[in-house]
């Protein structure tokens, strides 16, 4: 038997990269008969690489479950802080986190929905770690409201925390009614979900 670190370099030779491979099979079994129901060898023989090369770089299945999640967190929390950081105007900067964040959610949903669904089957600390970085992201759009609100462009008479919830719950609930095919895309359900926002924060 190969290796694992030959097994590596024999599947990235072959096209994509060994996790970039591991993580699409895992979302794709995943998605279809469940994280509970799915085996590691299931995953490692569809990505047609050994358990060995799957360990150097994940150490169980819980850790891709995770990373499914993680590595969209991560993007979006680099788009976000792009745009919130940038000159444009409170209100602009506010439009376009909100529209980035519903864009990309739908952009890969499989992924949000897996990880929702199987989220509780994770180890508390990785749990955790999950809560944490998306608090963080809530944290920053909460800083954009109040930005706002101390400067008069958005009304003062609601509670920034309340506003992040509600629209987060919202995009949170994406998964169970948008769809590829439907009668808007993805972009198209960001800009109004943030036509929206903005709207209700209107003084």
């Amino acid at each position: 038997m190969a290796r694992a670190g030959t097994e590596v370099r024999i599947a990235e030779a072959a096209g994509e990269p060994v996790p970039q491979r591991l993580l699409a099979v895992a979302t794709r079994l995943f998605a279809e008969q469940g994280f509970e129901t799915t085996s590691v060898q299931q995953i490692v023989d569809a990505a047609g690489v050994t358990k060995g090369a799957m360990y150097h770089y994940f150490g169980s299945k819980d850790d891709l479950l995770y990373e499914i999640y993680a590595r969209l967190l991560r993007a979006q929390t680099a788009r976000m802080q792009t745009a919130a950081d940038s000159s444009e105007p409170v209100q602009q900067r506010l439009h376009a986190v909100a529209a980035d964040v519903v864009a990309t959610t739908a952009a890969n949903l499989d992924d949000t929905v897996i990880f929702f669904r199987s989220m509780h089957l994770l180890h508390p600390d990785k749990q955790a770690e999950v809560r944490a970085q998306r608090r963080k992201y809530h944290e920053r759009v909460r800083e954009l409201i109040e930005e706002g609100q101390r400067s008069g462009v958005f009304r003062s008479d609601k509670s920034a925390d309340l506003v992040v919830d509600f629209f987060f719950g919202a995009v949170h609930h994406l998964g169970t009614w948008f769809r590829q095919d439907g009668e808007l895309t993805g972009e198209e359900v960001g800009r109004n979900f943030a036509d929206l926002l903005l709207a209700s924060l209107r003084p």
